[in-house]
């Protein structure tokens, strides 16, 4: 018969629960490792986990197998050596610009991009002193001039938001790296279904995770791929001290989204180009701005870089202006009134009384932005249901 010690008591065995080893078969889906720490059998084993982001898992901030295969997953698809996930989009923004640039440093950067992003170098530029120049992106010349002996980052996005310019991005990451610039790309409006940046010379990608690759709407992430490894592991040693580390469960919601981002990224670039032609028919409206229309300034170029569809995203100026977009963003039933974008379903703003409420209309014609634009990111529903949609809303706002 067994000593009393040789059984543990009930309130022990209830903290120590068995870890299932599955053993003759695996799994097909990827499992969610939730804890947050991880055992060592010697004390030589966990010190070696300490030594970077290739260690065994120890502690969840700074490595996790659920996260991990996010990270790999997307690193793949997006043809890099290394990815690093983040509990948000800006949380890998900030990772790589915190951990690349120092007080002193100069930036370029091109004047469409994220808000939030804009926000970011505003603050780093007064309270870090570090300089940037913000550039249209249209020329390669312009960005060349505007490079200086500190200049260290090139800053762009695939597809600007909301009035979808397409510039040139190989030939501006050329001219960065003859500088020896390091060129950063924000591929969320694309995805890595539509455009590669690595492939055709950008040295680090940036996603929010929260639009097309989770793109269901019920998860907050990012995600960086890195070109090489050596820029992987310098900023995952400043990004696990930031602590902007990815959940499991997020990576895992993530992982699953993905799994549909090839067929969604069709339909939502289908849907967006049968809206963004009715559109262009309808007396209400002045101009549409999708990269799919032929009389879009870089319709060329988006069809060259991204030749299997331009994205989800389109906007459009209502002749009625800022009042008339007030009455549409009010209007529309199937779509969404929403400042997100890339998920199933399809969402409208108005950025002239919602983001950009602040901006007088010359402000906003600075920005690209109209008094009437309406910026309708497009899901995956049928297109004749989000066009009846569409349409009864002109009709109110005409």
């Amino acid at each position: 018969m067994n000593s009393p010690h040789d059984v543990p008591h009930p309130e022990t065995r209830t903290v120590h629960t068995p870890v299932v080893e599955v053993t003759g078969s695996r799994p097909l889906g990827t499992p969610i490792y939730q804890n947050h720490v991880f055992a060592f059998e010697d004390s030589d084993a966990m010190a070696e986990a300490f030594g970077g982001p290739d260690g065994a898992f120890f502690y969840s901030r700074l490595g996790n197998p659920t996260v991990r295969a996010l990270e790999e997953a997307v690193a793949d698809l997006e043809g890099g050596a290394a990815g690093l996930a983040a509990a948000s989009g800006m949380g890998a923004i900030n990772s790589v610009l915190l951990a690349l640039l120092r007080s002193g440093d100069h930036v370029v950067a091109q004047s469409c991009l994220y808000g939030a992003t804009i926000a970011t170098l505003d603050d780093l530029a007064e309270r870090w002193g570090v300089e940037v120049t913000y550039v249209s992106g249209a020329d390669p010349e312009e960005v060349r001039a505007a490079l200086r002996p500190n200049t260290r980052l090139l800053y762009v996005e695939t597809i600007a938001n909301p009035t979808t310019q397409v510039v040139d991005l190989p030939a501006l990451f050329a001219v960065a790296k003859d500088a020896g610039v390091l060129s950063v790309v924000d591929n969320t409006f694309a995805s890595p279904i539509l455009f590669r940046p690595i492939a055709h010379g950008a040295d680090i990608v940036v996603h929010s995770a929260t639009k097309y690759l989770g793109g269901h709407s019920d998860v907050l992430g990012g995600v960086v791929v890195f070109a090489t490894e050596e820029l992987h592991r310098k900023v995952w040693h400043y990004a696990v001290e930031l602590g902007a580390s990815a959940d499991p469960f997020a990576a895992w919601l993530t992982l699953r989204g993905m799994q549909t981002l090839a067929l969604r990224m069709r339909r939502h670039s289908d849907n967006a180009l049968d809206l963004a032609r009715r559109l262009a028919d309808h007396p209400a409206v002045a101009s549409v701005r999708y990269p799919g229309l032929p009389d879009h300034p870089d319709h060329e170029l988006a069809s060259r870089l991204m030749p299997d569809g331009h994205g989800g995203v389109l906007s459009f100026d209502l002749r009625g202006g800022r009042e008339a977009g007030k009455v549409f963003a009010g209007a529309v039933r199937l779509a969404s009134l929403s400042a997100s974008l890339g998920t199933v379903k399809t969402y409208v703003m108005h950025p002239a009384s919602t983001s950009h409420r602040q901006l007088t209309d010359e402000q906003l014609r600075a920005a690209g932005i109209g008094a009437g634009t309406i910026r309708v990111t497009v899901g995956i529903e049928h297109p004749d249901d989000l066009w009846a949609d569409l349409d009864q809303a002109l009709r109110k706002a005409s």
